[in-house]
């Protein structure tokens, strides 16, 4: 029943093993070989993230410093003694009892004018000199000519006018 040169199907023919399993023992360890290089590499990109990680968290905490002391600032800044203080500086004096226009253009409470009077605090009023209202720009001299043009990025843009068939928006109709 057995021809020459073969065996029964259990027993392997001598010689002929190494050929058929040497594809399968590369393949096998060059998948072994790329899963391990493809672990180093994410291993090495995932250490690379947590150290931009731990930058930016030390940078953040050193903002969050620097935002706090500004804070500091503008509560040391904003404070009523504060700012009665820098606005006497700049002559400001307080400014009384508030006056309101009412709609109907009538006048709610007495209209007086404002004096240098000791402050809310306490603090002695200083008089200043009141600051000169600002002058108001001259004008040309009749006769001297036209004005200079203005550049072309100085012109206003008018709107385009509205394309013959397109529909406007029409309003809702009111509640009845």
């Amino acid at each position: 029943m057995s021809v020459r040169g073969t065996r029964p199907k259990g027993r392997p023919v001598p010689g002929a093993t190494p050929a058929r399993r040497t594809p399968f023992v590369l393949l096998v360890v060059v998948l072994l070989g790329s899963g391990l290089i493809a672990l180093l590499l994410l291993n090495s990109s995932l250490n690379q993230g947590s150290f931009e990680l731990s930058k930016l968290e030390k940078q953040t905490n050193e903002l969050t410093d620097e935002r706090q002391a500004l804070q500091q600032d503008v509560d040391k800044l904003s404070a009523p003694a504060e700012l009665e203080r820098r606005a006497r500086q700049l002559g400001m004096v307080p400014g009384g009892n508030p006056v309101f226009l009412n709609p109907d253009g009538s006048v709610s409470g007495v209209p007086a004018p404002v004096t240098g009077q000791p402050s809310v605090l306490g603090a002695p009023a200083r008089c200043c000199r009141p600051r000169p209202t600002p002058r108001r720009p001259r004008r040309r001299p009749p006769g001297t000519g036209p004005r200079p043009p203005r550049p072309s990025s100085h012109r206003r843009r008018r709107r385009p006018p509205p394309r013959p068939g397109r529909a406007r928006a029409r309003r809702p109709p009111r509640p009845p």
